[in-house]
Protein backbone atom coordinates (compact mmCIF):
# COMPACT_ATOMS: atom_id res chain seq x y z
CA UNK A 1 0.00 0.00 0.00
CA UNK A 2 1.34 3.44 -0.84
CA UNK A 3 1.86 6.13 1.75
CA UNK A 4 -0.71 8.30 -0.01
CA UNK A 5 -3.38 5.58 0.16
CA UNK A 6 -2.64 4.97 3.82
CA UNK A 7 -2.77 8.75 4.51
CA UNK A 8 -6.21 8.93 2.84
CA UNK A 9 -7.46 5.96 4.86
CA UNK A 10 -6.03 7.49 8.04
CA UNK A 11 -7.91 10.72 7.35
CA UNK A 12 -11.14 8.87 6.55
CA UNK A 13 -10.97 7.05 9.87
CA UNK A 14 -9.93 10.31 11.51
CA UNK A 15 -13.01 12.05 10.11
CA UNK A 16 -15.22 9.44 11.74
CA UNK A 17 -13.18 9.86 14.93
CA UNK A 18 -13.81 13.61 14.82
CA UNK A 19 -17.54 12.98 14.69
CA UNK A 20 -17.21 10.61 17.66
CA UNK A 21 -15.04 13.07 19.59
CA UNK A 22 -17.28 16.07 18.97
CA UNK A 23 -20.39 14.04 19.76
CA UNK A 24 -18.96 12.95 23.11
CA UNK A 25 -17.75 16.49 23.79
CA UNK A 26 -21.16 17.99 23.01
CA UNK A 27 -22.90 15.38 25.14
CA UNK A 28 -20.59 15.83 28.11
CA UNK A 29 -20.60 19.65 28.05
CA UNK A 30 -24.16 20.22 26.87
CA UNK A 31 -26.12 17.52 28.65
CA UNK A 32 -23.97 16.55 31.63
CA UNK A 33 -22.32 19.98 32.14
CA UNK A 34 -18.82 18.52 32.49
CA UNK A 35 -16.07 21.18 32.53
CA UNK A 36 -14.87 21.56 28.91
CA UNK A 37 -11.19 20.58 29.44
CA UNK A 38 -12.15 17.39 31.31
CA UNK A 39 -14.80 16.69 28.69
CA UNK A 40 -12.19 17.27 25.96
CA UNK A 41 -9.83 14.69 27.48
CA UNK A 42 -12.64 12.10 27.75
CA UNK A 43 -13.85 12.86 24.22
CA UNK A 44 -10.33 12.50 22.79
CA UNK A 45 -9.84 9.13 24.49
CA UNK A 46 -13.15 7.89 23.10
CA UNK A 47 -11.99 8.92 19.61
CA UNK A 48 -8.60 7.25 20.13
CA UNK A 49 -10.31 3.95 21.00
CA UNK A 50 -12.70 4.31 18.05
CA UNK A 51 -9.82 5.04 15.68
CA UNK A 52 -7.73 2.14 16.97
CA UNK A 53 -10.41 -0.34 15.95
CA UNK A 54 -10.74 1.13 12.46
CA UNK A 55 -7.01 1.64 11.90
CA UNK A 56 -6.38 -1.96 12.81
CA UNK A 57 -9.12 -3.25 10.47
CA UNK A 58 -8.73 -0.75 7.64
CA UNK A 59 -5.78 1.67 7.59
CA UNK A 60 -3.06 -0.75 8.69
CA UNK A 61 -4.88 -4.04 8.04
CA UNK A 62 -1.81 -5.27 6.16
CA UNK A 63 0.25 -4.93 9.35
CA UNK A 64 -1.96 -6.89 11.69
CA UNK A 65 -0.35 -9.16 14.21
CA UNK A 66 -1.27 -11.15 17.27
CA UNK A 67 -0.35 -8.50 19.83
CA UNK A 68 -3.47 -6.32 19.70
CA UNK A 69 -3.33 -5.31 23.38
CA UNK A 70 0.32 -4.27 22.98
CA UNK A 71 -0.60 -2.08 19.97
CA UNK A 72 -3.52 -0.55 21.89
CA UNK A 73 -1.22 0.30 24.79
CA UNK A 74 1.35 1.76 22.39
CA UNK A 75 -1.37 3.78 20.68
CA UNK A 76 -2.56 5.21 23.97
CA UNK A 77 0.98 5.89 25.16
CA UNK A 78 1.92 7.72 21.96
CA UNK A 79 -0.93 9.09 19.89
CA UNK A 80 -3.46 8.90 22.71
CA UNK A 81 -1.28 10.83 25.12
CA UNK A 82 -0.26 13.31 22.43
CA UNK A 83 -3.88 13.73 21.30
CA UNK A 84 -5.17 14.36 24.79
CA UNK A 85 -2.35 16.75 25.73
CA UNK A 86 -2.32 18.45 22.33
CA UNK A 87 -6.10 18.80 22.16
CA UNK A 88 -6.37 20.13 25.71
CA UNK A 89 -3.51 22.60 25.24
CA UNK A 90 -4.57 23.77 21.78
CA UNK A 91 -8.24 23.90 22.82
CA UNK A 92 -7.40 26.00 25.86
CA UNK A 93 -5.25 28.39 23.80
CA UNK A 94 -7.86 28.70 21.06
CA UNK A 95 -10.72 29.03 23.55
CA UNK A 96 -8.74 31.79 25.26
CA UNK A 97 -8.39 33.47 21.86
CA UNK A 98 -12.17 33.61 21.52
CA UNK A 99 -13.03 30.33 19.81
CA UNK A 100 -15.99 28.31 21.10
CA UNK A 101 -15.12 24.95 22.68
CA UNK A 102 -16.30 22.92 19.66
CA UNK A 103 -14.50 25.05 17.04
CA UNK A 104 -11.37 25.11 19.22
CA UNK A 105 -11.53 21.32 19.38
CA UNK A 106 -11.87 21.00 15.59
CA UNK A 107 -8.79 23.18 15.06
CA UNK A 108 -6.83 21.26 17.70
CA UNK A 109 -7.68 17.96 15.99
CA UNK A 110 -6.29 19.28 12.72
CA UNK A 111 -3.08 20.42 14.36
CA UNK A 112 -2.52 17.01 15.96
CA UNK A 113 -3.38 14.81 12.94
CA UNK A 114 -0.09 14.94 11.03
CA UNK A 115 2.01 14.00 14.05
CA UNK A 116 -0.45 11.26 14.97
CA UNK A 117 -0.20 9.73 11.50
CA UNK A 118 3.58 9.53 11.82
CA UNK A 119 3.38 8.09 15.34
CA UNK A 120 0.88 5.44 14.20
CA UNK A 121 2.83 4.51 11.08
CA UNK A 122 6.28 4.40 12.69
CA UNK A 123 5.57 3.21 16.25
CA UNK A 124 2.18 1.57 16.64
CA UNK A 125 1.33 -0.30 13.44
CA UNK A 126 4.85 -1.31 12.49
CA UNK A 127 5.52 -4.15 10.13
CA UNK A 128 6.03 -7.44 11.88
CA UNK A 129 9.62 -8.74 11.59
CA UNK A 130 8.27 -12.15 10.52
CA UNK A 131 6.21 -10.50 7.78
CA UNK A 132 9.30 -8.66 6.53
CA UNK A 133 11.31 -11.90 6.49
CA UNK A 134 8.62 -13.75 4.54
CA UNK A 135 8.35 -10.88 2.06
CA UNK A 136 12.13 -10.88 1.55
CA UNK A 137 12.17 -14.65 1.04
CA UNK A 138 9.39 -14.40 -1.56
CA UNK A 139 11.30 -11.61 -3.32
CA UNK A 140 14.49 -13.68 -3.40
CA UNK A 141 12.61 -16.69 -4.79
CA UNK A 142 10.86 -14.55 -7.41
CA UNK A 143 14.18 -12.99 -8.48
CA UNK A 144 15.98 -16.35 -8.69
CA UNK A 145 13.42 -18.05 -10.93
CA UNK A 146 14.48 -17.80 -14.58
CA UNK A 147 11.94 -16.18 -16.90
Amino acid sequence: MTGCTRWLKFNGVGALGIVAQLGVLALLTGVFHVQYLIATAIAVESAVLHNFVWHERFTWADRRGSKRLCRLLKLNATTGAFSIAGNVIFSKLLWGAGFGHLSASVCAIGLCSVINFLLNDRLVFVKNVETLCVARQREKIANSVPT
